[in-house]
């Protein structure tokens, strides 16, 4: 039996096809200029509502901080319109998962991330010395990370080495692909014909949402990575 032999559907499968394919679903054939602008906008709508379905494991990446004396606060930016001048700017960072300090001969150290209320409960702030903790916070434009303790002299040239969710990128060109992996495209192209028939075609909106939240159902299910989990009970002995 012939087959196809490659799997490149989804590098070829352009922002302009994803309007096609969405249109025709809502029964539009015809539209214009504006109709394809007007979609373009709702997708990259729909991908910044996908920031609140939960973790999207292929946005996870990875880099590092290097650490400055006496300086405990550092600043990665939500959008790649900010801090273009800034020291170890990172862009189109969410939220920060996990961190450790890593130092000069690559060996880490595991960091402790606390919450605001911890980080206002810390009594000196200002100490220096080898940090143990870390606190995020998250605002309109930035994600900052702040260190407990400050990293002095002797910490000053190693790292925070950290995992952090990015933003899915804009849809851009009409000839740009997508930056969703190839398990996502059935309900990113459902999700944009369940917004477009909210402009287009209302009596559809209640059908197209049922597609589209059950195939994000499944493709949220699907993403990740395996891995074993063993559970243990814990025992204990009472006194006597």
């Amino acid at each position: 039996m012939a087959t196809s032999g490659i799997t490149t559907f989804e590098s070829n499968f352009f922002i302009d096809d994803i309007i096609t394919e969405a249109y025709e679903r809502i029964g539009r054939f015809d539209y214009s200029g504006n109709d394809i602008k007007t979609a373009r906008r709702s997708l990259n709508i729909m991908f910044q509502e996908w920031g609140n379905r939960g973790l999207h494991f292929w946005e996870v990446k990875n880099n590092s901080i290097t650490l400055v004396d006496g300086q405990s606060t550092y600043t990665m930016f939500r959008s790649t319109a900010d801090g273009t001048s800034s020291p170890n700017a990172v862009y189109g960072v969410d939220d920060i998962l996990e961190a450790v300090y890593r130092n000069s001969d690559n060996v880490d150290f595991s960091l402790t991330k606390i919450n605001r209320s911890g980080y206002q409960g810390l009594s000196s702030k200002t100490d220096t010395g080898t940090p143990t903790q870390y606190f995020v916070q998250r605002f309109i434009d930035k994600v900052t990370i702040t260190l407990y303790l400050t990293p002095g002299s002797t910490e000053a040239g190693n790292f925070i080495n950290y995992y952090y969710v990015s933003r899915i990128q804009d849809a851009g060109n009409y000839t740009n692909n997508a930056d969703v992996p190839y398990r996502f495209v059935p309900c990113m192209v459902s999700g944009l014909a369940y917004y477009l028939s909210q402009k287009f075609k209302p009596e559809l909106v209640q059908q197209m949402k049922l597609l589209y939240e059950d195939e994000l159902k499944r493709a949220l299910e699907e993403d990740g990575s395996s891995s074993s989990t063993f559970i243990t009970p814990q025992t204990y002995y009472p006194n006597v």
